[in-house]
């Protein structure tokens, strides 16, 4: 593409349109209509510049009139208790839902390398010695030991805070560094993993597997969910930059990584009710069966919400990204 004959030809739509900008709201019918027209065309100008014959100073001119012409062409709105209701109950589970090819398997073989690895350190006695001294573990594997006495350190409502704001730094890790082609997400998920695993593999050598079990379950069965749902969200964001389909690269992320900001909001929710039944309900004096219980209707009802509304939503074409109409301009890509 010759840019200067390019430039030539419609260097007067794009005065026009910055012409028609100018006047604000003193447009008359025909000269909105005319506005329209110019942004749209204008657009497709930019998409073919950028792509055949990149220049900085016109691109830098035409994007500007772009999103001059945009806030113009699709105005502002406000966000309204509406929006939240319509993320709750369709965009968040939409896209948990939409995202499960990823999450489950993330899950399974998430829990089998915790179980492998307490397998391994509760056979394994010389494994156990390289982790602590001998007091040390007495220490902690003991009846009133430190595993038992963590969750009551602190007062509930101090430590049900100080929980979710560890686990949503996690989860937010998980879907933040999903963009480095998921390696980072691969590592704390392991760490994890690794944590959980040793606790089983110390109190099972200990002949407390069931106290520990009993500890973890309540909250861990919701807490774990949604870290899983984060490191497989962040990993499909990292392949989304191996991989991004029939879009540009650049417009695959951007709609995955909208996405996953939802997903963010949303799990933090999450693990806001993780926190509080680990704040309230795993140090409390109800039986083992009853706080089990809990954690396992509090994990059947996050499913239940997913499955159900989410699937509901999904097959309607929620994918959890924002409306088009708060999205960045798409323009056409060249061939």
């Amino acid at each position: 593409m010759d840019l200067d004959v390019f430039v030539m030809t419609h260097r007067a739509e794009w005065d026009r349109l910055d012409h028609l900008l100018g006047r604000g709201r003193r447009l008359t019918g025909a000269e909105a209509d005319e506005l329209v027209a110019l942004y749209q065309r204008t657009a497709t100008h930019l998409s073919l510049i950028q792509s055949s014959a990149p220049d900085p100073v016109i691109t830098a001119r035409l994007t500007q009139l772009v999103a001059r012409a945009r806030a113009v062409v699709t105005g502002t709105r406000r966000a309204s208790w509406r929006d939240a209701v319509s993320f709750l109950t369709a965009g968040f589970p939409a896209a948990v839902y939409r995202s499960r090819r990823w999450w489950i398997p993330t899950a399974v073989l998430s829990t089998l390398l915790a179980a492998v690895i307490g397998w391994w350190i509760g056979t394994h006695p010389e494994v156990q010695g390289a982790i602590a001294a001998p007091d040390q573990l007495r220490e902690l594997t003991r009846p009133g030991g430190q595993y038992e006495t963590y969750y009551s350190s602190n007062p509930a409502a101090s430590f049900a805070a100080q929980v979710w704001t560890n686990n949503a730094q996690a989860a937010a890790m998980c879907l933040v560094f999903g963009a480095f082609l998921c390696v980072p997400v691969i590592w704390i998920l392991f760490l994890n993993m690794a944590n959980l695993g040793i606790g089983i593999g110390l109190m099972s050598s200990a002949g407390r597997l069931d106290t520990f079990l009993g500890l973890v379950l309540p909250h861990g069965l919701l807490e774990l969910t949604a870290v899983f749902v984060a490191a497989g969200t962040g990993l499909r964001l990292g392949w989304t930059l191996i991989d991004p389909g029939p879009m540009s690269r650049r417009a695959a992320l951007a709609r995955q990584g909208r996405a996953a900001i939802g997903m963010a909001i949303g799990l933090a929710l999450v693990l806001f009710v993780s926190g509080v039944i680990e704040g309230f309900v795993t140090p409390s004096g109800l039986p083992t069966w009853a706080r089990i219980t809990i954690g396992v209707v509090a994990e059947l009802a996050f499913l239940a919400y997913v499955y159900v509304l989410g699937g509901r939503a999904a097959r309607a074409g929620q994918t959890g990204d924002v409306d088009a109409s708060e999205r960045s301009a798409e323009v056409p890509t060249a061939a």
